[in-house]
């Protein structure tokens, strides 16, 4: 209701930006009671500050034993070196040195949150998009929540993938010259940015780069400046992060798609299909131990990553047909979450801006199903089924009826101009 009657104020982006500012000033004070992630960022950013390896120490390791105080028992997941790239890691240790961590951790993942709703309202102008629409990002109590309550990181990658958007969006007319000015390698720059503060950013690099224009200097400068960042996080842990593995291959929670489709493959036998399979032919070829590697991977869980693993890349390929590049890349953010194995309610903050500027009934809705998940912790709610099908049956069923509406009217829309 906000957002419509902000559509009839002319340029309401300065209302949008201080209710944005007011409601997160509300919960700036808010313990992280629903996620303790800013626990776990403040210790990865004490360890990097101390000039020691947080990729390749995890907090329990003995040679971090001089930094353990009484919040350090209460950090999660001890036992995993940390998975968050170094632009991330390096505002956490800003924030580690200060005598409040939590509260200048949560005071800059706000101010990151704030530029987002900024560059969004500057992404509506410049496409024609009504400003008003911003306010379904900026007033929506999901990142409020997950940012200025929770402190999460993602906020810093979010405001990265805007300005992406943002500087290779075509400037407008009624725009200041000024604001159209734009350096030939910014485009490359926020992107390498959204992805050193989360890595999910790296899949929208071929949309990008093909909506640049100009595809090859924008790679240039995305890897290299990617590349820079990384290597050193590479030879120290001599390749992949641990942590990332293990993320990788054991995280799992409410996966929309994930969560039925390993029960399938499990009631099916695929895994005992395939090692039957691969026994067959170590006795063809008497070659015993041929598959002995493979053996400890077949489990169903991991089988349905794999699969949604193609499905990734399907939806990676697919984004290079999209025309417009703010709802591309909101439907590629969009259907990467729905292939992910675990969807965590933060993780919606990728979508969201996108789904306000095109105003996506399905996932605003989405974004008030998602907290139902925080009561599988808090209030004993079992994700599955109960809470899965809380969540994700009603984001399935206005979705489906609106892409079926938006389909008939566009077959309405192109029979009319033929007539």
């Amino acid at each position: 209701m906000a957002a419509r009657r902000l559509a009839a104020v002319p340029r309401p982006g300065g209302l949008i930006l201080l209710g944005a500012l007011l409601l997160r000033l509300l919960l700036l004070p808010l313990p992280p009671v629903l996620s303790d992630d800013v626990l776990r960022y403040l210790w990865d950013g004490k360890v990097a500050a101390a000039g020691l390896n947080p990729y390749a120490l995890e907090p329990g390791a003995p040679e971090l034993s001089a930094l353990r105080d009484e919040v350090t028992w209460r950090v999660p997941h001890p036992e995993i070196a940390t998975v968050y790239p170094p632009l991330a890691l390096a505002a956490f240790s800003i924030a580690s040195r200060f005598p409040f961590p939590v509260l200048i951790w949560k005071l800059l993942a706000t101010a990151a949150d704030l530029g987002a709703c900024a560059l969004l309202l500057h992404l509506a102008r410049r496409r024609g998009t009504p400003e008003g629409r911003v306010a379904w990002y900026a007033w929506n109590p999901l990142p409020v929540l997950e940012v200025a309550g929770m402190g999460h990181v993602d906020a810093l990658g979010v405001a990265a993938v805007v300005g992406v958007v943002l500087a290779l969006t075509p400037r407008s007319r009624e725009e200041e010259p000024e604001a159209g000015t734009r350096l030939p390698w910014g485009p490359g720059a926020w992107a390498a940015a959204a992805v050193l503060a989360k890595l999910v950013p790296v899949l929208a690099f071929p949309l990008w780069a093909r909506r640049s224009g100009r595809p090859f200097r924008f790679l240039l400068v995305a890897l290299a400046l990617t590349a820079v960042a990384l290597l050193p996080v590479a030879v120290g842990t001599g390749g992949v992060p641990p942590g990332l593995v293990k993320y990788g291959v054991s995280w799992e929670f409410n996966g929309p798609l994930y969560e039925p489709l390993w029960r399938l493959l499990d009631e099916a036998g695929l895994a005992p299909w395939i090692a039957g399979r691969l026994e067959a032919n170590e006795a063809k070829t008497q070659d015993w131990y041929k598959w002995d590697p493979v053996y400890p991977y077949l489990y169903p869980q991991l089988l349905a990553k794999l699969l949604l693993g193609v499905g990734v890349l399907v939806t990676v390929a697919l984004s290079l047909r999209e025309r417009d590049l703010a709802a591309g890349t909101g439907r590629l953010f969009g259907r990467l979450m729905l292939c992910a194995a675990t969807v965590y309610p933060w993780y919606l903050l990728w979508v969201l801006p996108w789904a306000a500027l095109e105003g996506w009934t399905a996932w605003r809705l989405l974004s008030g199903l998602i907290l139902l998940s925080y009561l599988a912790g808090l209030g004993g709610l079992p994700i599955w089924p109960w809470g899965w099908l809380l969540i994700w049956g009603p984001f399935a069923v206005v979705g489906a009826v609106t892409a079926s509406t938006s389909s008939r009217t566009g077959r309405y829309h192109r029979a009319s101009r033929h007539r």
